[in-house]
C-alpha cells in the first residue's frame, strides 16, 4: 500500500495534481448479471458472475476515458478496486489531464460535472438515470437511522444529487460519480481508505466437546474477512490497482552494499563471484555516465525516460519504446549514509 501511494505521488510530482476523481460502482441489476441467474438466485449467489461483469464494465470505462478521451485527454491515471462487506465492488479513478485539457475556469467545470436533476420533459432518459442512480438518500427526517445521520446535527456540504458527467451518465447504467479535485489529498484518500486493512472476524473453534481442557489460544482465531466477489476477483487474477505511466523503483545503497539474491545451498564463494550481483542499478548508472556523454544529461530519477534497465544482464541500454517514471526508494534518516546518499 505504501509503495502504491508513493508511486502515485511520483505521478503527481511529474504531471501535477489529479484533476478528476471518478467513482464507479457495481449494479446488481445489470442485464448481463440478471440474464444469467437461475430462478430464485440473486447477484449475491453468483460472486463469479459479479466479478467478471464488473471487470468487463471497468475495462469498457477505461477505454472510454483513456483511449476515446471521452472527457478530455488523460496524461496519467491511477485506479484502485474496493470491496465492501456486502460484496459489490467499486473502482476509484484519479485522472491527471494533459496541459491543454486542464480544468482552469468555471466553464470547464460545467462541461465535465453536473449535479442537477434533468428536466423530465426534455430529457426523460437522463432524468430516469439520475433519479435511479445519482440521488443520495434516503436520510434526514425520512430515515433518521441512515449511516450519514450519525453525529447529527453537523455541517454537511453535499445535497441530494451526487455530481456526475452527463455523457458518461447516458452511456453507463450504474452509479458513476465525477468530481473535480482541488488538492493532492485525493491520492492519500483512495489508498488509505481502500487499503487500510482487511476486515476481521473472530471465529470460535470447538473441535472436541468431550475434552474439558480449554485452550484459549486455539479457541479463538483472528480471521481475515474476504467477501465472495473479492475472493473470485483474486482467483481470476484481476488487478486491484493500476498506475500509468508505469513507475519503477530505483535502488539506492552505499558502496558494496547492494541487494544480493541466492538460493538455499548456494556456495558462498559462488555468490560472491557472481558478476551480475556486482552490478546494481545505481552502480551501472555511474558506469553509464563514464562511457556515454548523453547519459550525463539526466539525473538518476530521470534516467528511465531515456534508458531501460535489463534485469537479466544488469545493464542500462537506450530506450526504444515509451518512457517510464523513476522513483527513488525511501530511506529512513536512521540509515545514515544511505539516507544522505538519497538526498544527493
Amino acid at each position: 500500500m505504501r509503495r502504491r501511494f508513493l508511486d502515485a505521488m511520483t505521478l503527481v510530482q511529474e504531471d501535477g495534481r489529479p484533476d478528476i476523481f471518478l467513482l464507479m460502482t457495481c449494479n446488481p441489476n445489470w442485464k448481463e448479471i440478471v440474464d444469467e441467474l437461475l430462478p430464485g438466485q440473486t447477484a449475491q449467489d453468483r460472486p463469479d458472475l459479479v466479478a467478471r461483469v464488473f471487470r468487463a464494465k471497468l475495462e469498457d470505462l477505461k477505454v472510454q476515458l483513456l483511449k476515446m478521451n471521452f472527457i478530455g485527454e488523460v496524461g496519467a491515471h491511477v485506479y484502485v478496486v474496493e470491496f465492501q462487506k456486502r460484496g459489490l465492488p467499486h473502482a476509484h479513478f484519479l485522472l491527471i489531464m494533459r496541459p491543454r485539457h486542464k480544468i482552469t475556469n468555471p466553464d470547464d467545470y460545467d462541461k465535465i460535472v453536473c449535479a442537477e436533476i434533468s428536466d423530465p420533459i426534455k430529457y426523460p432518459a437522463m432524468h430516469d438515470l439520475v433519479k435511479n442512480h445519482m440521488i443520495h438518500g434516503t436520510c434526514g427526517s425520512l430515515r433518521e437511522k441512515s449511516p450519514c445521520m450519525e453525529g447529527v446535527p453537523k455541517k454537511c456540504r453535499f445535497r441530494w444529487v451526487a455530481p456526475y458527467n452527463p455523457k458518461l451518465r447516458m452511456m453507463f447504467n450504474y452509479h458513476i460519480k465525477v468530481e473535480v479535485c482541488l488538492s493532492i489529498k485525493s491520492v492519500k484518500y483512495i489508498f488509505k481508505y481502500v487499503y487500510k486493512g482487511h476486515d476481521k472476524h473472530v471465529i470460535h473453534i470447538d473441535q472436541d466437546r468431550e475434552n474439558n481442557t480449554i485452550n484459549e489460544i486455539r479457541r479463538f482465531q483472528d480471521a481475515c474477512y474476504v467477501c465472495p466477489p473479492e475472493a473470485m476477483w483474486q482467483i481470476f487474477s484481476f488487478p486491484l490497482s493500476q498506475i500509468h505511466p508505469y513507475v519503477m523503483s530505483l535502488k539506492i545503497h552505499p558502496s558494496n552494499q547492494q541487494l544480493v539474491r541466492f538460493k538455499d545451498g548456494d556456495r558462498m564463494e559462488d555468490i560472491v563471484e557472481r558478476e551480475n550481483d556486482k552490478n546494481s542499478m545505481l552502480m551501472e548508472f555511474f558506469e553509464k555516465n563514464k562511457e556515454d556523454s548523453n547519459a550525463r544529461k539526466y539525473m538518476y530519477k530521470d534516467f528511465l525516460k531515456k534508458f531501460t534497465w535489463n534485469s537479466s544482464t544488469h545493464r542500462w541500454s537506450p530506450r526504444k519504446q515509451k518512457s517510464m517514471i523513476g522513483r527513488l526508494v525511501y530511506a529512513n534518516p536512521i540509515e545514515g549514509e544511505r539516507y544522505y546518499l538519497r538526498l544527493l
